[in-house]
C-alpha cells in the first residue's frame, strides 16, 4: 500500500474525476479536474505524470478511471473521496 500523503507531497498529480458542478463546490486544493467521462479523450495530458493519485466523491469513479489509467499504462493510485484527501493533508480542518 501507498502513502497517499507522502506521494502528495512528492508531488505526485491528484486527479479529480468528479463533475465540474462537483468540483467548483469544493475540491482537494491541490487536484486538476478531468470528468471521468472525459478521461478517455485527454489521456494524453495525463501520459507525462509519473504518479497519479485519483479521487472522486466516495471512490466508485476513481475506480473506475484507475482501472482504465493502468490499462494504458499510467501509474496511479486511489485517493478515495477528496473529502479523506483534504483530511489527510491538513487534519486540523473538518
Amino acid at each position: 500500500m501507498n502513502n497517499i500523503p507522502e506521494l502528495i507531497k512528492s508531488g505526485a498529480l491528484v486527479l479529480d474525476v468528479r463533475t465540474p458542478g462537483e468540483y467548483s463546490e469544493g475540491h482537494f486544493s491541490e487536484s486538476i479536474n478531468i470528468p471521468l467521462n472525459e478521461i478517455p479523450a485527454r489521456i494524453g495530458e495525463l501520459k507525462d505524470e509519473k504518479e497519479i493519485i485519483v479521487c472522486c466523491a466516495s471512490g466508485i469513479r476513481s475506480g473506475k478511471a484507475i482501472s482504465f489509467l493502468k490499462q494504458h499504462g499510467i501509474s496511479c493510485y486511489d485517493g478515495g473521496s477528496w473529502l479523506n484527501l483534504k483530511n489527510m493533508s491538513n487534519p486540523n480542518t473538518r
